[in-house]
C-alpha cells in the first residue's frame, strides 16, 4: 500500500513537471487575462496615430505613436513595453504621463496580445520591441541616444534585451524580475525550476551589457515581483543609474501614483538625455 503511494505520488510529481515545462508559455504569457479594450488616447484628449507594424517574421503588431506637445519640441520618444497581461488600452495613464513631462510616446503590444497577430513568445517579443525600434528611428526618425526604453513587470525584460542590441538614451525598469527561473524559483522552491525553464528573460544577466543610464523603479510592498528582485537588478546595472523607491502592490504602485515618483523620473531622465537640444523629428509633427 505505502509503494503504491509512493508511486503515485512520483507520478503525479512527473505530471506536475511534464506540465509545467510544456505549458509553461501559458504561465508567462496571460494575453487573454483582460481581453477588453477599453479606450484609445483620444478618450483623455491625446492625439495619435495608430500603427500596424509588420515584424521580421511577418507578424502584424497594433500600436500607438502619440506626438509631443502641440507646439512644443520633443524632449525626446518613449517606447513603451507593456506587462504580461492586458494590452496597450490599459496603459493610458503612463502616455498621459511622458506626454505631460514633453515625451512623444509609442506602444505596441506583443504579438498574441491585444489586436496584434500571432502567438506569444520569448523571441517573439525580442522581434517585436526590435520592430518598434526601427519604426521609431527609422519612419519616425528619432537619433537612438534620443529614444528612452521603458519596461513596466515582464516589458522590463524586453527593454533590456533591446537596449543591449541597441543603444538609447536610457533604460527604465519599473517593477520588473531578474529573470524568469529567479522568479519561478520563489513561487515553486519544491520544483526543479531552473532546469525545467524554456523561458528565461534573463534581466540581470543582459544588463552589465546594458550602456545607457539605467533607473530602477520597485516596491517593498510589490506582491508578485519581490523588491529584491528590483535590488539585484540595480546592482548588476552599471553607472549611472538610479534606484526610486515607490509603494504599493505590483498592479497598485505605478510611478504615475504619485507627482514626487513622477518628479524624480523626470529628473533622471533629464540627466540622461541633457547631451542634445530637444528635437521633433519632421515626420512626428502633426
Amino acid at each position: 500500500m505505502l509503494w503504491s503511494a509512493i508511486q503515485i505520488g512520483l507520478l503525479v510529481y512527473l505530471a506536475l513537471l511534464a506540465l509545467i515545462y510544456f505549458m509553461q508559455g501559458s504561465l508567462v504569457f496571460q494575453p487573454a487575462l483582460d481581453r477588453e479594450f477599453r479606450a484609445t488616447p483620444a478618450n483623455i484628449g491625446l492625439p495619435f496615430e495608430p500603427l500596424a507594424l509588420t515584424t521580421a517574421d511577418k507578424e502584424t503588431l497594433d500600436g500607438w505613436h502619440l506626438p509631443a506637445r502641440r507646439g512644443s519640441p520633443a524632449r525626446g520618444l518613449v517606447i513603451l513595453f507593456h506587462g504580461n497581461a492586458g494590452n496597450i488600452s490599459h496603459r493610458l495613464d503612463y502616455l498621459r504621463m511622458f506626454h505631460d513631462l514633453g515625451f512623444a510616446a509609442l506602444i505596441i503590444d506583443y504579438r498574441g496580445f491585444g489586436r496584434s497577430s500571432g502567438k506569444a513568445s520569448e523571441e517573439g517579443s525580442y522581434l517585436d520591441a526590435d520592430t518598434a525600434w526601427r519604426h521609431a528611428t527609422e519612419m519616425l526618425g528619432y537619433p537612438a541616444e534620443r529614444i528612452v526604453l521603458f519596461g513596466e513587470s515582464l516589458g522590463g525584460a524586453v527593454a533590456t534585451q533591446l537596449a543591449v542590441a541597441r543603444k538609447p538614451g536610457a533604460l527604465v525598469l519599473a517593477s520588473t524580475f531578474t529573470s524568469v527561473p529567479d522568479l519561478g524559483a520563489e513561487i515553486y522552491p519544491w520544483l526543479p525550476i531552473r532546469l525545467l525553464a524554456r523561458i528565461r528573460y534573463d534581466s540581470r544577466e543582459r544588463l552589465n551589457q546594458v550602456r545607457s543610464p539605467v533607473m530602477v523603479i520597485h516596491s517593498r510592498q510589490d506582491d508578485i515581483i519581490p523588491f529584491a528582485h528590483g535590488e539585484r537588478l540595480f546592482l548588476a546595472a552599471r553607472e549611472p543609474k538610479r534606484f526610486l523607491e515607490i509603494a504599493g502592490g505590483h498592479n497598485e504602485g505605478f510611478v504615475f501614483g504619485r507627482d514626487t515618483w513622477v518628479r524624480q523620473l523626470d529628473d533622471f531622465l533629464r540627466s540622461a538625455l541633457e547631451r542634445l537640444p530637444p528635437q521633433t523629428p519632421a515626420s512626428a509633427v502633426q
